[in-house]
C-alpha cells in the first residue's frame, strides 16, 4: 500500500509524469535537430544550431513543455491519485468526468503520438538521406 499521505502522492505522480515527458521530449527534440542537422546541412549555418543559445532555448521549451502537461492535474485537469495495486502513484486514469478524459486524450496525442511520430520520422528521413548519399557515392 501507499505509505505516505495524498500530498506526498501528488508529488510522487508529478514527478514521474514531468521527468518522463522531458525525457521523451529531449529525445524528441535531439531526434528533430539531428535530422535537420544530417538531411538540411544549410540549417546550421542559417540557423546556428549547435549554440549554446539555441540548446539552451531548446532545453527551456522542452521544460516548458513537460510543465504544461505535468502541472494540469494540479491545475483540475485530470487528477493524480494511487495506482490500481496502491503502491505508487500516477495519473488518475480511470476517471469518469469529461475534463480528465479530455487531459487524458490531449496527453497521448501530444506527449505520446506526436513524439513518438516526430521520432520516426526523423530516424527515417536519416536512413533515407544516409541510403540516397551511399547510393551516389557507389555511383562514382
Amino acid at each position: 500500500r501507499w505509505l505516505f499521505d495524498r500530498v506526498v502522492c501528488t508529488l510522487y505522480a508529478f514527478c514521474g509524469v514531468l521527468f518522463g515527458l522531458c525525457s521523451l521530449t529531449s529525445l524528441t527534440v535531439l531526434s528533430t535537430v539531428c535530422c535537420l542537422k544530417v538531411c538540411y546541412p544549410a540549417y546550421g549555418k542559417c540557423w546556428d544550431a549547435f549554440s549554446p543559445s539555441h540548446a539552451a532555448v531548446l532545453l527551456l521549451c522542452v521544460w516548458a513543455y513537460a510543465l504544461t502537461f505535468a502541472m494540469a492535474p494540479l491545475a483540475e485537469w485530470g487528477s493524480y491519485g494511487p495506482e490500481p495495486y496502491g503502491t505508487a502513484c500516477c495519473i488518475t486514469w480511470e476517471t469518469s468526468s469529461r475534463e480528465a478524459t479530455l487531459y487524458i486524450l490531449a496527453l497521448f496525442i501530444f506527449c505520446y503520438l506526436l513524439p513518438c511520430l516526430l521520432i520516426l520520422a526523423s530516424y527515417s528521413l536519416i536512413l533515407w538521406t544516409v541510403w540516397v548519399s551511399r547510393r551516389a557515392i557507389q555511383q562514382h
